[in-house]
């Protein structure tokens, strides 16, 4: 089986820490002085906790002690199928990357089995297709039972997605107004309609983290992050029953039967819900008892270690840092407790999605949510995103005519891609005399929507655009196109910050996590064209962090989330937008040229129609 090559945005160098600290000898009784004990030089087994996390192109695993620093972490890959619209992946193929990951960094770490307290899972809000043994029912038209999974990215269901908002169901108002093709439910509604006999086969649909808990523990229980994000369950139906100090298993009361049943999904209401789930809980609650015997040989683990439940990556990338301080900010008389209301988290990967958390309901439109602790207990989130961020630079990186010549340059010097091209810019801002780097690009302006928008505009169908194009195929070229790339995924990210200003969000600090938080100047454009200072987490592996936070409630080391938040989350450098009011300007400058873009094309789009009407 072949493995998907890691892309440029997946291949900056982990950061961890693969020392383990000596403990000194416990002091000897009075009376056995002289006597020689086989234990003395034997440091006691400390507590680390174990994360999980499955992204588009690899699972991962990271271990990190009692102040969440990380101490070893590996990856694996995983097979990916594409075809057109339809992306599909393996659920076996993800647990064996998963077993081989979480080896590895228990090796690197230096950690035995023995030593880890508590496990979380993350992943892609992939869906899972399982009969009634737990075995894999195919949802590809191929026929191939190993391509169980639809992958997050998968765009099938548009009119699937389309028919579904057309009905206006009230639980709409929760998703921003519309569902997204990359939600459960239009992609269940196309499953039905094109595939009747996996239809008639599967025992249980689940988020694929969900689905990794369950294979970890035979729990099937479900995590309100997943049902409420991405099924469109109505997480606040059990604000009344919440109780943070003994936070359990819920029987499901949040789920809309008219939705299903207008939709055309009435059977998925049957037997409680049992195909898309009877019970609910809250990120971190501890999942039946814990890791079963079989799993915990597949992992190389002790049966029984406590197991959370489980995140979206994006979300587990959340809690790793929004409580982060920057230590001049700790030691503040004025330091503000609730700085978590103030905050929003860039988990930058493949795609990049946009945390935030309020204490009151917020409705706005074109943005997900408000989604009741969905991420962090009490707290409703709202969740923007776009669909394409690493993937977009790897796209316009990867088919440029220059791409080899820097790849096999980057290969030599073990350097990334991104390295080479910051090179490049910073001599071209020399070279041509420019007065700071942004101002490259005064010729070229990008749309980033080549997968669609998903935040504020909402529009699967929006396209992505290139202006300014020439016949130059020279590296510096490619350099400035790489550049705007960048500056147009920036300012897609400040059309989210202020949308969610306007409509009730105080949000003046962003937190960076993710693969793309270690480009540097992905990070300053962020931070000069929104605005706002970014703050960088201590230990870069931030979803990784997130994950084992939900490991360390479950064994009941913290009595919430929000108090291992608070606990392992550690702030690390902050960038601080320029103070040139040049750089400023021109910014501005290009963002109403970024906004224009989307009016011109859907200007375009009425022509089109018009003409083939």
């Amino acid at each position: 089986m072949s493995a998907k090559r890691n892309s440029w945005s997946e291949t900056a160098p982990l950061l961890g820490q693969q020392h383990r600290f000596q403990s000194l000898p416990a002091r000897l009784p009075s009376s056995n002085i002289g006597m020689a004990s086989p234990t003395d030089s034997v440091p006691p087994p400390r507590p680390v906790f174990l994360g999980v996390d499955v992204g588009t192109g690899s699972a991962r695993a990271g271990i990190f002690d009692e102040t969440g620093k990380l101490l070893g972490s590996s990856s694996s890959p995983i097979q990916i199928w594409k075809d057109g619209n339809c992306i599909e992946q393996s659920s076996t193929d993800i647990w064996h990357a998963v077993c081989a990951a979480v080896k590895s960094a228990c090796s690197k770490a230096n950690v035995s089995g023995e030593e880890v307290k508590g496990l979380g899972f993350t992943a892609t809000c992939s869906l899972v297709a399982v009969d009634a043994d737990g075995s894999p029912v195919t949802v590809s038209w191929s026929g191939d039972s190993r391509r169980n999974v639809i992958v997050w990215m998968d765009h099938r269901a548009v009119e699937q997605a389309e028919r579904i908002n057309s009905f206006n169901s009230p639980v709409l108002q929760y998703c921003g107004g519309s569902l997204s093709p990359e939600m459960q439910p239009p992609k269940l509604l196309w499953v039905k309609e094109n595939l009747p006999d996996t239809w008639s086969m599967v025992f249980r649909w689940m988020d694929l983290s969900d689905w990794l808990s369950y294979r970890a523990t035979g729990d099937d229980t479900r995590s309100l992050c997943t049902t409420v994000c991405k099924w469109t369950y109505l997480g606040h139906a059990h604000m009344s029953q919440y109780n943070e100090k003994d936070s359990r298993n819920m029987e499901a009361c949040g789920w809309d039967d008219d939705f299903w049943e207008e939709i055309g999904l009435r059977d998925l209401i049957d037997g409680h819900h049992a195909k898309i789930g009877r019970s609910v809980a809250f990120p971190g609650h501890p999942l039946g008892s814990g890791l079963t015997p079989v799993a915990a040989k597949e992992l190389g683990l002790v049966a029984g270690i406590p197991v959370g439940v489980s995140l979206i990556d994006a979300h587990a990338g959340g809690v790793g840092v929004l409580e982060s301080v920057p230590v001049q900010d700790s030691d503040s008389e004025g330091f503000n407790k609730e700085m978590i209301l103030n905050r929003m988290a860039l988990v930058c990967g493949t795609s990049t999605c946009h945390m935030a958390v309020s204490r009151d309901k917020l409705f706005i439109p074109g943005v997900w949510g408000p989604f009741w602790s969905a991420m962090v207990p009490e707290y409703w989130l709202t969740e923007g995103g776009q669909s394409a961020t690493g993937a977009l630079l790897d796209h316009i990186i990867q088919n440029h005519v220059a791409s080899p010549h820097l790849a096999n340059r980057a290969a030599s010097q073990k350097i990334s891609v991104f390295d080479i091209l910051n090179k490049l810019l910073e001599n071209l801002v020399v070279d041509l005399k420019s007065p700071f780097l942004a101002a490259l690009t005064e010729d070229i302006h990008i749309l980033p929507d080549f997968h669609g928008n998903r935040s504020p505009i909402s529009d699967p169908k929006a396209k992505g655009v290139i202006y300014g194009l020439t016949l130059d195929t020279s590296e510096q070229q490619l350099s400035i196109l790489y550049l705007a790339t960048v500056q147009a995924i920036a300012y897609g990210t400040r059309h989210i910050v202020e949308h969610c200003n306007s409509h009730g969000h105080k949000i003046n600090t962003l937190l960076a996590c993710g693969g793309l938080a270690k480009n540097s100047l992905f990070i300053q454009e962020h931070a000069d064209i929104i605005g706002c200072p970014i703050i960088l987490p201590r230990e870069s592996e931030s979803v990784l962090l997130g994950a084992a936070i939900l490991g360390a409630v479950a064994a009941r080391k913290y009595s919430t989330l929000q108090d291992a938040m608070k606990a392992l989350n550690s702030a690390g450098q902050v960038i601080y937008p320029s103070t040139d009011p040049k750089v400023k300007l021109y910014h501005d400058a290009k963002y109403q040229i970024f906004r224009e873009l989307y009016e011109q094309q859907l200007s375009h789009r009425s022509i089109m129609a018009r003409a083939l009407s």
